[in-house]
């Protein structure tokens, strides 16, 4: 189970998202594991795959919206980084960046068990 003590062992700001959440820890927790089981990375890597940087640059955006409002740092960073470049129609290897952010999902999915 996903705690907060948990998510500020992974890196989360888990303070400053509380606090956007209200305080309310059941709402907050509610949401970082529907962001985690949440579909939009596998969507992400199918448009880095085929070359889609728009698609690509959509989904990082979403995705770097709401892991930032989470405060899930260790995915946030790379998520943001990728936003970045997408914008710019950046065609580079974004494997490093899919590879660092699906270890740290495979993380959080591993506390909810």
């Amino acid at each position: 189970m996903i705690t907060i003590d948990g998510l500020r062992e992974f890196g989360a700001d888990a303070d400053s998202a509380l606090k956007r959440c209200m305080n309310n820890e059941d709402f907050y927790l509610k949401q970082v594991n529907k962001a985690v089981m949440d579909s939009s990375f596998e969507k992400l890597k199918e448009a880095v795959d085929e070359g889609d940087i728009d698609a690509a640059f959509e989904t990082a955006h979403a995705l770097k919206g709401v892991w930032g409002n989470l405060g899930l740092t260790p995915i946030y960073e790379p998520v943001a980084g990728m936003t970045e470049d997408l914008r710019k129609k950046m065609e580079r290897d974004y494997s490093a960046d899919i590879d660092a952010i699906a270890i740290r999902i495979q993380e959080l999915k591993k506390m909810m068990l």
